[in-house]
């Protein structure tokens, strides 16, 4: 589960693209603070944190206490854009998040245990539909990843959402059987069977 961590921010009067560009010249990162039918709240973080912060991972399924002058908000990032040349921050939007909200997060999936699986072990490929999914659950207690266990699983067989035991509280945000995983044939094995199809085929019509 993922800790609530502590950020600093000082509060950012004006709005608008050029107060931003403004904040970017003096080496902070504009962002806004929104939510819970409250006045958005702009602010500036200092860039060199930040980037340690989002590069470090699990940015977006991270609670933080930020600290804007001396006034603390529970807050977690919603979204963030990066300088599409330098992989640099531009903005951060937070959500405010109350004591005992429940937000959807995306989590990554963690596929577990190959070497268990007998069809990994003849050679078959696992083909990631999902490399994470939208979960529903607490704001403080939100997943790092969830584990789908390939134990057992055979050329043909799929991993779904619903083989995965998910965390107490935790449910999915999405409506069906979400498919994760898909343990696909050796492609000389497949080969083979194209063969074997193509030669039954000819034999029938001769």
């Amino acid at each position: 589960m993922t800790a609530i961590k502590e950020l600093k921010a000082v509060a950012r009067p004006r709005a608008g693209k050029g107060a931003a560009r403004e904040e970017r010249r003096a080496g902070r990162v504009p962002a806004v603070i929104y939510g819970e039918k409250k006045e958005p709240v702009t602010i500036s973080l200092n860039h060199k944190d930040l980037t340690r912060i989002i590069y470090a991972g699990h940015f977006l399924t991270t609670l933080f206490e930020l600290d804007v002058d001396g006034t603390k908000y529970r807050v977690i990032p919603r979204d963030y854009q990066l300088d599409p040349v330098k992989d640099l921050p531009l903005h951060v939007d937070f959500l405010r998040v109350s004591q005992g909200a429940r937000i959807t997060v995306e989590v990554p999936v963690h596929f577990v245990n190959q070497d268990a699986s007998p069809g990994i072990k003849t050679g078959g490929t696992l083909n990631v539909v999902a490399h994470a999914v939208e979960l529903e659950c607490p704001a403080d207690a939100i997943p790092d990843h969830i584990e789908a266990d390939l134990t057992g699983l055979d050329i043909g067989d799929n991993v779904h959402l619903s083989n995965i035991k998910l965390p107490a509280g935790v449910t999915s945000a999405v409506h069906g059987d979400d498919t994760l995983a898909t343990l696909m044939a050796p492609s000389g094995l497949k080969e083979a069977q194209a063969d074997e199809a193509a030669a039954a085929a000819a034999a029938t019509k001769a």
